[in-house]
């Protein structure tokens, strides 16, 4: 088998993000493909080799420092050569500056291929600085890849590389979301009702939550975020100041329960307003659950995954009035809701599963084997 090896600032079990997710899918996808797969992340748990994720093995070097929402690691350069020399390809996970360093510090010869996971948003000024290694970094590389066309048409960056981009999409596999029993079920329903709306995902700023509740405030709808994060007091906060008795905050919760509330969901909610939220996992994780969902257009892969009017409602981000008006249109028509859910389910399984995405990437790996 070929030796694949994946290069990220974290992952399983560390933390349990999107980023995370995609990188098992892959992982674990393309080994029936040819295709064995290592990870090498940072961990304040200090530096250790061959722990097994799933059915791959993964490697952590020890996180010195974290700046800007970037991992450093002095130990890292050692311990990404040494693994890199043994690996047929490198697989980069974009953004992370440091990963550029380390790259190049490496002075490896191997074909690599970049995830484009995001554009820098947040961090204008360090873009600034940045931006040179960044080119140099993204002008190195054999291939770039975008999560959909959406988001590679609309990147400033991603346009400036078009003749290495190559779209593919993420993928999700239900087998691999556990089954809730029915007394989980019925813990839930007794809890939240029949009927509710759902957003899953971390309690970020750019997760558009603040129009979120100012929309349940509006609608008097129910309303469920499952998920933590640093902003949890103050979106808290927020919704005591409303008076919002309507929605309720559960924090992060076992995948077992995550199940349970996307099985019982009526539809799926994403507010999210900033291109730093690329695609949406959770949001996909909507669709393959067979919700209808809704979420904001800003030429990111939210809209992929959404197609306005056929999955789901498709708003203007940073506009709680349009967010409210479509929550009551899905929760006053139930006929539309259930076949904008039908749509979206089947979508997932033309367009979106982990098997494809696992094909799509193993197919490309070959390409740049040959080279």
């Amino acid at each position: 088998m070929s030796k694949v090896l994946h290069f990220f600032k974290t992952y399983y079990p560390e933390t349990m993000g999107g980023i995370e997710q995609v990188i098992f899918q892959i992982a674990e996808g393309c080994a029936s493909h040819g295709f064995e797969s290592e990870v090498l992340y940072l961990s304040d748990r200090g530096a250790a080799r061959n722990e097994r994720v799933g059915h791959h093995v993964t490697h952590r070097s020890k996180l010195d420092l974290h700046v800007a929402s970037t991992g450093l690691s002095l130990s890292a350069f050692k311990d990404f050569a040494e693994l890199a020399q043994q690996a047929d390809i490198i697989h980069y996970h974009f953004p992370w500056p440091y990963m550029d360093l380390v790259h190049f510090a490496s002075r490896l010869r191997k074909p690599t291929v970049v995830s484009y996971h995001s554009d820098i948003v947040k961090q204008k000024f360090l873009l600034k600085l940045y931006q040179p290694l960044m080119n140099r970094f993204l002008s190195s590389v054999d291939c770039i890849v975008a999560s959909s066309p959406n988001y590679a048409q609309s990147s400033p960056v991603l346009t400036r590389f078009e003749d290495k981009v190559r779209i593919i999409p993420y993928g999700l596999d239900r087998a691999t979301y556990p089954t809730p029993s029915p007394a989980k079920l019925e813990h839930w329903r007794a809890l939240l009702g029949e009927r509710f709306f759902l957003f899953v995902g971390a309690l970020r700023y750019y997760k558009g939550l603040d129009y979120l509740l100012a929309a349940a405030k509006t609608t008097q709808l129910p309303v469920v975020i499952l998920g933590g994060g640093h902003l949890e007091a103050e979106l808290k906060a927020q919704a005591a100041q409303l008076g919002l008795t309507n929605v309720h905050f559960l924090g992060g919760l076992p995948d077992d329960d995550k199940a349970a509330l996307l099985q019982l969901c009526y539809a799926f909610v994403f507010p999210s307003h900033l291109r730093s939220e690329s695609f949406g996992i959770s949001l996909l994780e909507g669709a393959m659950y067979g919700k209808p969902m809704i979420s904001c257009e800003m030429g990111s892969g939210t809209t992929f995954i959404n197609i306005a009017d056929e999955t789901g409602l498709v708003v203007p981000p940073r506009d709680a009035g349009a967010l409210a008006l479509a929550m009551v249109t899905l929760w006053e028509n139930p006929e539309l809701s259930s076949s904008m859910g039908r749509r979206a389910v089947q979508r997932y399984e033309e367009v979106f599963s982990a098997t494809m995405m696992a094909e799509s990437y193993s197919t490309l790996y070959r390409l740049l084997s040959k080279r």
